[in-house]
């Protein structure tokens, strides 16, 4: 399969080296085609992966992971191309962070989300909301913890969502998730991540996550 890495910073260079591994064809998308980190990724992983433009990946993919930074995510994919992506299942894993100050805060919240906001914007694009709530080596490989834990996919689409949760499954080899409903419950998973930093510090460790626990 062929998916668009939009994004060259940590998750989208570990969501895309598993990808490859798993042996996807990848295409590693910035604003600049030849961003320097997309260069060396590419080189590093091999003929299966590629770096160009945000419209470059979009266009070339089946699926497309937003890896971009939240406060720059709407920017990207309106340079992606809504032609490009028309169609496409879009799995969003950003966040509407503010991290100029130590304490993190939200750029959109309560009565919106930034995956609403997409949805919003490529109304004939399938965005799911997925991988947002822990850190980008778990993402890929859930059984790094000493626990199953849980992942959470939001999404107008029942169709996107099944995609999605066999990717989750298949591919990350994720046996808990939870199906949270329509993109607006993106409002609840982009909110966790407040709570998430502020256990990373409690912990001193990036390497956990959440688990739902049923009676």
């Amino acid at each position: 399969m062929n998916i668009g890495i939009l994004g060259s910073g940590v998750v989208g260079q570990t969501l895309g080296s598993k990808l490859v591994q798993l042996g996807h064809n990848v295409m590693m998308g910035s604003r600049d085609g030849a961003n320097p980190k997309a260069v060396i990724w590419a080189r590093q992983e091999g003929q299966k992966a590629t770096f160009g433009s945000f419209a470059d990946a979009a266009a070339f993919a089946d699926i497309i992971f937003n890896c971009t930074y939240g406060a720059s995510s709407l920017d990207a994919l309106q340079q992606a191309g809504a032609e490009n992506m028309k169609g496409k299942i879009l799995i969003d894993t950003s966040n509407p962070l503010d991290y100029t100050n130590e304490i993190w805060t939200l750029t959109v919240c309560n009565t919106d989300s930034l995956g609403e906001q997409i949805q919003r914007a490529f109304p004939n694009t399938h965005v799911v909301k997925t991988l947002n709530t822990m850190n980008s080596d778990v993402m890929v490989d859930p059984n790094k913890l000493a626990e199953m834990t849980s992942v959470f996919v939001s999404g107008n689409s029942a169709d996107a969502k099944a995609t999605v949760i066999k990717i989750l499954h298949d591919w990350f080899g994720w046996r808990s998730i939870v199906d949270l409903g329509d993109i607006t419950t993106s409002r609840g998973v982009e909110m966790y991540v407040v709570l998430w930093r502020n256990l990373r510090h409690a912990t001193s460790s990036h390497r956990f996550n959440i688990k739902v626990v049923r009676s």
